[in-house]
């Protein structure tokens, strides 16, 4: 068998075929035999007809074409194997010459990985940025947990403020009528949220508990109900309940009720603690984040429209998920905004091509840094997964599975080749803050749940799967 590779644009790969004469006589003996077992040919046991009845029944075109299809996907396969050949998708064939006694000659293009060319990723100038921690930061921390721990009690001798619980009763009126869904007996809301219309909850504000206010309201022109954008309607409120959230003093009975802590100066320590390693912690992420993107920028990829296509549709699937948790239809959503399907994919294009890019790149970072992951740690992450994720089947199914195996090797190598550049960087510079990553810590779940289910919904595989396996550091 000859091949002559040709490059193509977009990480294509034309492999040109010529096939000895004689391979095409076995494999027509081959399909003679397969399509002897699969009709009935009189005076014949299932398999056992000779080929000349095979074409004289079927017709020698019949057989042929069954012949060069066994022998195109048989040759392609062992071409792909011995090149080491990452193909994206199934070849698409073009046959030039395929007759009996004479070679066989035809075209297969491919999608494959594409080449990844390094640039520099390690002679960075920025820095990390760590927020730093003072008492305001401090303090709001604690009016959060004093705002959890308070607790409502009817309003008397004053009027409503932003932050109170409210049950008002309204009617909405056009020129003295009202209109479909413009009125309600008992609306709880919490006012200053807006969850009405914009400003409604304004006109609220220094209310008292049985006053009834009327007003005028504007309705904005993206509001969810057509017929009601750009238009004024006329209100009357009666505030029917008003209760106001107490909260506790911030001393040390406080600081024992919500934990261990003898007093508040016990307390305020140990969120200050937290805080600093929040920061520290957020500071990493921020710093690995940037050096994916000055990586990323400095290599060169050409990106297959495969991968960003099915990139787009993880994004998609995320998008769905999050909707779905929030209540809201994606259906909703569309008509809310205006957008079409095609213009939400478009939408999320740029960003799914830079997501490609980064994964190509680290996935080339980690070859030539030789990182690598062990099996034991990728049947940790599943056997892990099965328990954690126990009420999702699809899932579990999808990291069982070799392409989910693929995925959570990849995330970790990935995740392991982003720590160590940020480790070597804080070994060459030992006067900047220690910044701990998960390992050093509490290690979280090595791949994360949104991400890995939309790829699981989807069965994607994952970009940085398709690399070249990792090479030892002294062959990289």
């Amino acid at each position: 068998m000859q091949t002559t590779n040709t490059p193509l644009p977009k990480s294509r790969l034309q492999i040109e075929f010529e096939l000895p004469a004689e391979r095409l006589t076995r494999s027509l003996d081959d399909a003679a035999r397969r399509l002897s077992h699969l009709h009935r040919f009189p005076g014949f046991r299932p398999g056992k007809a000779p080929r000349a009845i095979v074409e004289r029944v079927l017709g020698a075109s019949t057989v042929l074409d069954e012949a060069v299809d066994l022998l195109v996907d048989s040759a392609v396969r062992e071409a792909v194997r011995e090149q080491e050949i990452v193909p994206l998708d199934s070849p698409q064939v073009d046959i030039t010459q395929a007759e009996e006694g004479k070679p066989v000659i035809f075209k297969a293009t491919v999608q494959v990985r594409p080449e990844v060319k390094l640039g520099d990723f390690e002679n960075f100038k920025f820095k990390p940025e760590i927020d730093a921690v003072d008492e305001t930061m401090v303090e709001k921390v604690i009016d959060e947990l004093r705002d959890s721990e308070g607790h409502l009690e009817p309003v008397n001798g004053r009027g409503a403020r932003k932050g109170d619980y409210a049950i008002i009763a309204f009617e909405g009126t056009r020129d003295g009528v009202p209109f479909e869904g413009g009125s309600s007996e008992r609306m709880p809301l919490i006012l200053g949220e807006d969850r009405l219309i914009p400003g409604f909850e304004d006109h609220l504000v220094g209310q008292e508990r049985g006053e009834e206010r009327e007003f005028d309201i504007l309705f904005p022109d993206d509001y969810q109900e057509e017929s009601l954008r750009g238009q004024t309607r006329h209100f009357k409120v009666t505030l029917k309940e008003l209760r106001g959230k107490v909260l506790p003093e911030a001393d040390d009975e406080f600081a024992r009720s919500v934990g261990k802590f003898d007093d508040m100066a016990e307390l305020t320590a140990e969120l200050r603690k937290r805080l600093e390693a929040s920061a520290l912690d957020r500071a990493r992420h921020q710093f690995a984040d940037k050096i994916i993107d000055y990586a990323a920028d400095n290599a060169t990829v050409e990106l297959p429209d495969i991968l960003v296509d099915q990139e787009v549709d993880v994004m998609r699937d995320e998008m769905r998920s999050a909707f779905a948790r929030q209540g809201i239809a994606e259906e909703a959503y569309l008509k809310a905004t205006g957008k079409t399907d095609a213009e939400m994919r478009e939408q999320f294009r740029p960003q799914a091509e830079k997501r490609v890019k980064s994964l190509l790149v680290l996935s080339e970072i980690a070859r030539v840094r030789g990182v690598e992951v062990p099996d034991a740690d990728v049947e940790a992450e599943v056997a892990a997964a099965r328990s954690r994720y126990a009420n999702n089947r699809a899932l579990i199914q999808y990291f069982d599975s070799e392409r989910g195996r693929n995925y959570i090797r990849s995330t970790i190598r990935r995740s392991r080749t982003v720590e160590q550049l940020v480790d070597e960087w804080l070994a060459a510079n030992p006067s900047a803050a220690r910044m701990p990553h998960l390992e050093e810590t509490e290690r979280g779940p090595a791949v994360e749940t949104p991400s890995a289910g939309a790829a699981a919904s989807i069965g994607a595989t994952d970009t940085g799967s398709l690399a070249p396996p990792a090479t030892s550091a002294a062959g990289a």
